[in-house]
């Protein structure tokens, strides 16, 4: 880690190891614009910042949920500002209402899940 006058940054490695997610997703997410990188070294190495780390955990919370990532961009610029205009508003309801389609699906699989695991545990214990 190296420490510049503004901020302490990372190489991707160390982002990759903070996240858990791999250097060819963070490059990825780099190269569309999802993920820039806060800097680059003298070699051209990136170099990202507690920012990015956060932006980055955002989007592996929100990736599962379905989201492209033309709109996992826009859900992630929209939780960044400090407040929202009117068709900025819109846009977020209209992303809440997908998180919470999405929520309801995954808490109806869980549930199956856990119906499944009750039968096969009934299944050892006969």
């Amino acid at each position: 880690m190296r420490t510049d006058a503004h901020a302490q940054t990372m190489h991707i490695g160390e982002l990759a190891d903070r996240t858990g997610m791999s250097l060819r997703t963070i490059r990825h997410y780099g190269d569309v614009g999802l993920l820039p990188a806060s800097g680059r070294t003298e070699g051209g190495f990136r170099l990202f910042s507690e920012a990015d780390q956060q932006r980055l955990m955002r989007i592996k919370y929100l990736k599962p949920l379905g989201f492209s990532l033309e709109e996992l961009t826009e859900v992630v610029a929209l939780l960044e500002l400090d407040s929202l205009d009117a068709e900025q508003r819109e846009r977020a309801q209209a992303s809440l209402d997908h998180v919470v389609r999405e929520r309801e699906k995954l808490a109806a699989y869980l549930k199956q899940a856990d119906l499944l695991a009750e039968q096969l545990s009934h299944q050892l214990d006969s």
